[in-house]
Order: C-alpha cells, then sequence, then structure tokens
C-alpha cells in the first residue's frame, strides 16, 4: 500500500506537531520553543493553503 505525500499532509502535520510543541513547552520560561511552534504553524497554514489554491476545482452538479 503506497500513500502518497501531498502538501496537504505536510501542511496538517506541520500543524500538529507545532501545537503539540506549543502545548508540551507552556511551563517554560524562554521563548524559544514557541517561535519554532509558531514557525511550523505559520508553514504548516501556508502549505495547506497552497495545496487549496494547487488542488483542481470541482464543480458541483
Amino acid at each position: 500500500m503506497l500513500t502518497t505525500i501531498t502538501l496537504g499532509n505536510v501542511g496538517t502535520a506541520a500543524i500538529v506537531v507545532g501545537l503539540l510543541i506549543a502545548l508540551l513547552t507552556l511551563g517554560t520560561t524562554t521563548d524559544r520553543p514557541f517561535t519554532l511552534a509558531w514557525l511550523l504553524v505559520l508553514v504548516g497554514t501556508g502549505l495547506r493553503l497552497e495545496a487549496a489554491i494547487r488542488a483542481p476545482k470541482r464543480q458541483a452538479r
């Protein structure tokens, strides 16, 4: 079984990992983990938007 890796899948994974990092590091006093988390969320959102724009438009019948 071969799974195709798409921009949408990578974007979703980046968003999930970014949010997990933010949740797991809430008790820290440094901003470094939050910077990484927000970068991952922003990149993931950008990839999801690009995947949505590139997707072929389906016509409603």
